[in-house]
């Protein structure tokens, strides 16, 4: 059976690539354009940038690494090129002609980026559904919590996104958990997005160039996760000119370093960012108790052009997490000195690296080939350490206790993108991914009086290969009709178990009129990892594991429709109602967990289903003095499992029916700007006992200080009070002999509202129950500075101030 299904496989990937590749035109006729469209002021490459024959009307779009390719009469034809947020250029490209590389300068006036139809238009005519791009300079003027600038935080204000509660960075997407989203970084996964215990995120937003979110409708390239996509770019570095900027804020500083290595050959990038409440909170300690934490974020990036048809990439992201309590304790004891020292600490991180060779094989055929690492690491330890002196030799007694647990990836892929003419785009690929799967490790130890026990149990380490190939066609069929479709296929090699998932995708745009348009699509997507976290606050223990003979992959099927219309060339409203069908699904047990247990994990854990299905409103403008959206959400998210809630279905703990989510900018003048930011959301379900029974000599009760017990009717059918806030923000720009610098002022949660984090059950003294909550943040004040260094400017500066001192 399996061995029919890959021949089934093969040949229709044969078919798409084959058939494809006939519908190449004569040379005698056509001719073919390519090239790069970069940033004249950065030579950075730009993404999503538009290529369009004014004559023929016919258009390109650049790819992930700026690289277009635009099959044209063999004649002169009239070239415009365009950007967001760039000024558009014209070009008359003679006969004979076959490479085109435009850089694009900055748009000095507003008008120049209003009067842009090709790009205002882009999103009503592309097949892709369920997809939004961020604009990465409009984060900067959002207001978000102690100033820190967080793309994912940004993304959870996004229709169909979820966060896990206040303040947390976690993303819901469409009803999944936060394991089905697939998070890329230049390509690369990323299995912990976190810092802060779940507050923020490991993304410092200085350092990425583009980021955008797929929802639904998973173009076939993309694998391996059931609910979203956020792939995440970057910056190459400036290949023009060393560039310096950085800010400092209240927990947190970053700074970012770009230039030349050679000018317009190669170039780096490298940023780094830290939190100092460890510093700020050590002279205020005991001396004999010392406590803290810190993050730090580390990007690097070198881009190298060997030529015009070979480009080098070399990428690399570390982060950590580290909270630590010490404690020392000397005292006598009769004759006795006693010395005693104590030290816990909860670790984790991120580990990730990628080389990328791209290859222009061909005006119409672009290839990418890429090595990965990818590495995630959880630790927390104990350590006791006693130590008697006075009488004779020295007594040492020590005792310790460490958990770790983790996932590491060595991936090779090969992407290839091949245009025959403007009415076919196609790309295909093949890969594997090496996992080794750490699902956790206990290990004691101590030592008494030279008697030494050392034990270690827990789940021992599994391997796995993911491979995966893929072929997907972006094809017009009519002037108003456009569809993509496709087919990713995947084995999974786990022990003795071998699992193949066909993966059909398919999604089609069907122009109503010249400004709007219906979309639908359809996905079947297979997820072979499964994450198990406990029910709780966002600790990072959440355990990476592998679909196993045991265990099967998660399988989702979703559906959606969509409508899409762009009006006054800078407004675009989309509607889209979704359906979702998830298979396979784990959670652990009631009352299992992931420590003090030596039974393997998959004893631990329940396999069910899960189903989601709503819809979303989003109306954003992106261009203009005003700027920002408006998302609305209504949705469902249901689960069930055999053994729990008596194997009924139940609502999901992320289940929220109403989000609305408005976040916009103004530049006010040239120097100030502001943003506000508001949020609404249904609470969260949770499960709460309906009444308490008095137990008489219940040595559990009783050892708790309660001699009562909950009764539950059913799993999470309460829900917690609704969650609102709003958050406001000033930005004020002042312009400097050697750069810029900006200060902003913000405050989170405006008015105050105390919103539930979690709630529990109390006791009064006549016998009643209370149910009481616990809120996190009032009002939070935060300021903040931003720094611009500009060399050239510093140098224009100096020579200018010669020149007056040698007049």
């Amino acid at each position: 059976m399996k061995k029919t299904k890959a021949r089934i496989l093969l040949r229709i990937l044969l078919f798409l690539l084959f058939t494809t590749f006939s519908i190449t035109v004569s040379a005698q006729e056509k001719r073919t354009i390519s090239g790069y469209i970069s940033e004249e002021e950065t030579g950075e490459k730009l993404i999503g940038a538009t290529i369009y024959d004014t004559v023929h009307r016919l258009g390109a779009v650049t790819n992930e690494y700026g690289f277009f390719s635009l099959t044209v009469p063999n004649e002169d034809v009239v070239i415009k090129v365009t950007s967001f947020g760039l000024t558009s250029r014209f070009f008359v490209v003679p006969k004979e002609t076959l490479e085109l590389n435009v850089a694009l300068s900055e748009a000095k006036d507003l008008e120049e980026v209003v009067i842009n139809s090709e790009d205002s238009k882009r999103n009503v005519e592309s097949t892709n559904s369920g997809t939004i791009e961020l604009q990465m300079d409009k984060l900067d003027k959002l207001p978000v919590l102690l100033g820190e600038k967080d793309v994912i935080k940004i993304v959870q204000l996004l229709p169909g996104v979820k966060s896990g509660g206040e303040g947390s960075s976690g993303l819901y997407v469409r009803g999944g958990g936060p394991d089905q989203n697939l998070i890329l970084l230049d390509g690369v996964p990323i299995y912990n997005a976190s810092h802060l215990f779940g507050f923020f995120s490991v993304f410092n937003s200085d350092a990425l160039s583009q980021v955008t979110l797929i929802k639904g409708g998973f173009p076939a390239r993309y694998g391996g996760r059931v609910s979203s996509v956020l792939d995440m770019r970057m910056k190459e570095g400036n290949t023009k000119k060393y560039n310096v900027e950085g800010s400092v804020g209240l927990i947190a500083s970053r700074i970012l370093v770009e230039g030349p290595i050679f000018k317009d050959k190669t170039a780096f990038a490298f940023s780094a960012r830290r939190t100092y409440i460890d510093l700020l909170t050590l002279p205020f300690q005991d001396k004999q108790q010392r406590g803290g934490y810190f993050f730090y974020d580390l990007n690097a990036k070198i881009h190298h052009k060997i030529n015009e048809k070979h480009h080098l990439y070399i990428s690399s992201y570390f982060g950590k997490d580290k909270a630590y309590f010490k404690g020392k304790n000397d005292y006598t004891n009769g004759n006795e000195q006693i010395a005693e020292r104590d030290e816990s600490q909860l670790k984790w991180g991120n580990a990730i690296a990628a080389v990328r060779w791209n290859y222009r094989i061909h005006p119409k055929l672009f290839a990418n080939t890429t090595l990965t690492y990818s590495q995630y690491v959880f630790n927390i330890g104990y350590d006791y350490k006693q130590t008697v002196s006075g009488n004779g030799p020295d007594q040492t007694t020590s005792a310790g206790f460490k958990y770790t647990s983790g996932i590491n990836d060595w991936g090779i892929k090969s992407d290839f993108t091949f245009i025959p003419n403007p009415n076919h785009n196609v790309k295909f690929g093949i890969g594997d991914t090496y996992h080794t799967f750490k699902p956790g490790v206990n290990s004691f130890s101590s030592n008494e009086q030279n008697n030494e026990i050392d034990t270690t149990f827990g789940s021992y380490n599994q391997y796995a290969h993911e491979l995966f190939a893929y072929a997907e066609n972006d094809q017009i069929i009519t002037n108003r009709l456009k569809i993509n479709y496709g087919l990713h296929f995947s084995v999974f090699l786990v022990g003795a178990k071998n699992y193949m998932q066909l993966q059909p995708r398919f999604s089609a745009n069907y122009m109503l009129t010249d400004h709007s348009s219906l979309k639908l699509t359809y996905a079947r997507t297979a997820q072979f990892l499964h994450l198990l976290s406990n029910t709780g606050i966002g600790l990072p223990t959440d355990l990476w594991v592998p679909a196993t003979e045991k265990i099967a992959p998660v399988i989702a099927d979703q559906v959606s429709i969509g409508y899409n219309h762009e009006f006054l060339k800078q407004y675009n409203i989309v509607v889209e109602a979704y359906y979702k069908k998830m298979d396979n699904i784990i959670q652990y047990k009631e009352g299992a967990g992931f420590l003090g247990s030596n039974t393997d994990w998959q004893t631990k854990v329940e396999a069910g289903q899960g189903w989601a299905y709503g819809g979303e409103v989003f109306v954003e403008k992106r261009k203009g003095r005003f700027s920002g959206w408006l998302g609305y959400t209504l949705s469902w998210s249901e689960r069930q499992f055999d053994g729990i809630n008596g194997g009924e279905r139940f609502f999901y703990k992320y289940d929220r029916r109403h989000d609305v989510s408005v976040a916009f900018s103004y530049d006010i003048n040239e120097k100030w700007d502001c943003g506000v930011v508001f949020v609404y959301g249904t609470g969260n379900a949770v499960t709460l006992p309906t009444q308490f029974i008095g137990v008489a000599n219940n040595p559990i009760s009783n050892a708790f200080g309660s001699s009562t017990v909950g009764l539950f009717n059913s799993v999470n059918d309460y829900r917690m009070p609704a969650f609102h806030r709003m958050d406001i923000g000033f930005n004020r720009t002042k312009k400097v002999k050697w750069g810029e610098t900006v200060l902003s002022l913000s405050a989170y949660n405006v008015y105050n509202r105390k919103n539930a984090f979690y709630l529990y059950t109390e006791s009064g003294n006549n016998g009643t129950t209370k149910l009481k909550q616990v809120s996190l943040f009032p009002i939070i004040p935060s300021i903040s500075w931003k720094f611009k260094i500009d060399f050239e400017a510093v140098k224009k500066n100096r020579e200018t101030k010669n020149n007056e001192i040698n007049e």
